[in-house]
């Protein structure tokens, strides 16, 4: 041992020297071409920047060059508009002048690409003429979806000339053009611009002219466009007009300015990005030159490099080796041994000596049964290891055996051995090598784990919710608590109907992605495992086949095998639902009856405030009527003293329907008399053909013969029929045109007598030709407060209906089909009343 060491003291320095030396011819030439590639680098960095400096100005003077055009072209345009204002109003009425005018309009819009449309508009805001008349581009400002919008900016754009009395403009606007028409780029997005001209302090008129902001680059030479790509955006980086549609490369040179094309104008940004400049060969080749010839000077030395470390690496694997063996005795608490073919201990490490609490010298030599196992296993000890020596043998699947060590101080440690064959150079088997470890903590936890998983399953399963746990991947049923299954049974298909959707790899991808995480296999995105919103699901118990609501919360959670699962809790909610639906239908009767209510007290009230004033106009008629006879001529008496009377009838009527309102509200019974229907179907027909003459449309009406009087109130029943006549109008000016409504079918009211009951009654139809009613709508058209159309307060059937009710009948509507029974033709209103009034 003494000469090993002196040989490594006499060969350490020499080692040292053949260091410095390899240092010296390697690094030195190496971090000398190190240095050469920095300065070449430099150099050609510097060269870069400089030409990207001058490439920088360049683009800003010609950026400000193509301003300046745009900017003069605006001011001399707005210039030539207000001349040409000038002289359309101080043309007067010279038909001459204003054709000048209308002519040099035209010379500017012929001159100036960008200007797609000139009107003048008067001071009025008519439109006196615009050029040009029609073509392909005023087309499209015409059409549907265009004209609403340019036709709105004009008339802001003119009303902020108005008020600030000075050229304005309107905000971008863009046009429904499809993409294959020829002017769809050129007209895409234009803007108005509006000139007012003066006449002392009054606007005569003002020149309206509609931009395109394609034709604004037009302005910059072509030799510009031909080197740069220029294009508007607004403020919001939305582009109004490019010059080429040429893609600029990733690296462009870029620059942008604002772009004021007059004081009331909008936020207009005119940008210039550069195309790819042309390949500069020598520059390239310059820099490939350099750059292979460093890589060839680095290959060789790294050569070198290597060829001078092939010594050194014998000795630094050997060590290595050696470090790592004896890194593996001290640090690992895994036991090992070594054992002979007579499965004799050859070697043990460190940590199996602390297992076991014996030396090395105590431990080598022994034989099964050691002395180390508990003297009661000793037995069954060696008969798991003779079998595992076997296995091990066959190179089969290495599995450990499970035993017991008795520490030196009495302690037992329950440990897990593996076993593998000891194989030497020449590949002969020279003994066994077995590895021990210390599974008495895990034990332990494994068994607290097992007794903790059996106190929480048993409070899942006593849960009043279901539990439950699906894979993502295959879709399979992983757990499911009593409740799940008392419910769903023990497939998956309740999970998925609460959940409301598969449960997919595609759907952790996609809320991955919304998440803006990237979904690594075996870690999903930790916003997937958050808790998803409540939501409450409806679904039919088919067991029972009633509907049952669910409140279902779900989650993604990693499952036992490191796949992910959704876990989902649903609670039965369905009393609290039906408890609140039971709330909220006596919350709308509530309000339904408080409506009745404010309805019964304002007609009262209008009744009592109207009664006086109409008796007033019923008694001045009268009066005027009297004092007029014996005043007047025959003539003039037979045209004005029965329109008199008539106005105080209808006053009178009217006094007497409000006290039959208000005595409907009372809930006071009808006054009946008796009465002929044909009597109160004319004055109907009378009252209703006023409004259907001035709607060019008629009323027909079949009265059968020798109907009986029937005892009714007349005022009531009038207002019924006006009432649903007046509907029946409203539905035929909603099916035909104003224009078309002279071969509208008349609207149809007859009264018969209705056999087919018993005892028979007294039948009302009313019949239109319309479009028909929903059947969502007849179902609720007579609830009070219903109504279809904007203005309608929805009483009045529900007040017909009330009146018929109260005189004992029935109101009700049917739909009329065409003849081939395909769509709805109209609708019949059937009224039926008793002959005769029941006794009291």
């Amino acid at each position: 041992m003494k000469k090993i060491a002196s040989s490594f003291l006499q060969l350490k320095p020499v080692m040292w020297l053949r260091r410095i030396r390899g240092f010296k011819l390697v690094f030195t030439p190496l971090i000398a071409i190190v240095l050469f590639t920095v300065v070449m680098g430099v150099i050609m960095g510097t060269l870069q920047l400089q030409e990207k400096g001058q490439q920088e100005a360049a683009l800003f003077r010609e950026l400000s060059f193509a301003k300046q055009r745009i900017q003069l072209r605006f001011a001399n345009n707005t210039d030539v508009l207000q001349s040409i204002g000038r002289d359309y109003v101080s043309s007067s009425d010279s038909a001459r002048s204003k054709d000048n005018v209308i002519i040099q309009a035209e010379n500017l819009l012929q001159n100036n690409h960008e200007i797609a449309q000139i009107l003048w508009i008067d001071e009025d805001g008519q439109r006196q003429w615009k050029i040009p008349a029609d073509n392909l581009k005023t087309d499209w400002f015409n059409k549907a979806e265009n004209a609403g919008s340019i036709n709105q900016a004009l008339k802001k754009t003119i009303d902020l000339s108005t008020a600030t009395n000075r050229p304005a403009f309107s905000q971008f606007i863009s046009l429904q053009v499809p993409s294959e028409e020829l002017v769809s780029k050129e007209i895409r997005n234009v803007f108005w611009q509006t000139v007012p001209q003066f006449s002392g302090n009054e606007i005569k008129g003002m020149v309206a002219v509609l931009y395109t902001t394609q034709g604004l680059l037009e302005m910059i030479p072509g030799e510009l466009k031909g080197l740069y790509r220029f294009t508007l955006i607004t403020d919001d980086e939305k582009v109004l007009a490019i010059s080429s549609d040429k893609n600029v490369p990733k690296r462009a040179f870029s620059n942008q300015t604002s772009l004021d094309i007059g004081v009331l104008s909008p936020n207009l940004i005119l940008r210039i990005d550069t195309y790819p400049p042309p390949t500069n060969l020598t520059f390239r080749m310059l820099i490939g030159v350099v750059l292979g010839l460093s890589a060839f000077v680095i290959w060789s030395l790294w050569s070198v490099l290597k060829q001078m470390q092939v010594r050194q690496l014998v000795e630094a694997n050997l060590r290595a080796e050696t470090n790592f063996r004896s890194a593996m005795e001290n640090s690992t608490p895994v036991g090992i041994r070594a054992h002979d073919l007579n499965k004799t201990i050859t070697y043990v490490n460190p940590a199996f000596c602390e297992m076991t609490g014996w030396s090395a010298k105590e431990l080598i030599g022994l034989s099964p049964p050691f002395a180390f196992w508990p003297e009661g296993q000793k037995g069954e000890l060696t008969e798991k290891m003779n079998e595992a020596l076997k296995l091990a043998m066959n190179q089969e699947k290495k599995l450990g055996i499970e035993g017991s060590i008795l520490h030196r101080n009495g302690t037992v440690i329950q440990t897990r051995t593996f076993i593998a064959p000891l194989i030497n150079e020449k590949g002969n088997q020279t003994g066994w090598i077995t590895s021990l470890i210390d599974i008495s903590e895990p034990k332990k936890i494994r068994e607290e784990l097992a007794a903790s998983q059996e106190r929480f399953v048993t409070v899942l399963e006593s849960l009043d919710a279901a539990v439950s746990v699906v894979a993502n991947e295959t879709g399979e049923l992983l757990f499911a608590n009593r409740f799940y299954r008392e419910r769903f049974g023990n497939t998956p298909k309740g999970h998925f109907d609460l959940a409301g959707s598969d449960v997919h790899q595609n759907r952790v991808q996609a809320l991955a992605e919304e998440s803006g995480n990237t979904l690594i296999e075996g870690a999903p995105p930790s916003s997937l495992y958050q808790e998803s919103e409540s939501e409450e699901i409806q679904l039919l118990d088919e067991a029972t086949e009633t509907t049952k609501w669910y409140e279902v919360r779900r989650r993604f959670i990693p499952w036992v095998d490191g796949h992910l699962a959704q876990l989902l809790i649903a609670t039965d909610i369905t009393i609290r639902i039906e408890a609140d639906d039971l709330a909220r239908q006596q919350e709308e009767r509530m309000q339904f009856t408080s409506r009745l209510t404010t309805m019964g007290e304002m007609a009262s009230s209008l009744a009592h405030e109207l009664n006086q004033p109409l008796a007033a106009i019923s008694n001045y008629c009268m009066g005027v009527a009297k004092r007029l006879q014996g005043y007047l001529d025959p003539a003039m008496q037979k045209d004005i003293l029965p329109a008199l009377e008539k106005a105080s009838n209808q006053a009178y009527r009217a006094g007497t329907i409000i006290q039959r309102i208000k005595g409907f509200v009372k809930r006071s019974e009808p006054q009946r008399k008796s009465c002929d229907i044909s009597e109160i179907i004319s004055d109907a027909v009378g009252l209703a053909e006023i409004e259907a003459h001035r709607h060019r449309l008629s009323i027909s009406t079949e009265i059968a013969e020798n109907l009986p009087e029937v005892d009714l109130d007349p005022v009531l029943i009038l207002q019924v029929l006006v009432n649903l006549l007046k509907n029946a109008l409203d539905s035929l000016r909603e099916a035909y045109p104003f224009s078309s409504r002279w071969s509208a079918p008349p609207v149809r009211i007859s009264a018969d007598l209705d056999t087919n009951t018993f005892p028979a009654m007294l039948r009302i139809q009313v019949q239109d030709a319309g479009a028909g009613i929903a059947e969502s709508v007849i179902e609720r058209m007579f609830e009070p407060f219903f109504s279809t159309k904007n203005d309608g307060m929805g009483m009045g059937l529900n007040i017909c209906r009330s009146v018929i009710e109260s005189h004992q009948g029935r109101l009700w509507a049917t739909n009329q089909m065409d003849v081939e029974r395909t769509k709805l033709s109209g609708c019949t209103f059937t009224i039926l009343l008793p002959l005769e009034s029941p006794k009291t």
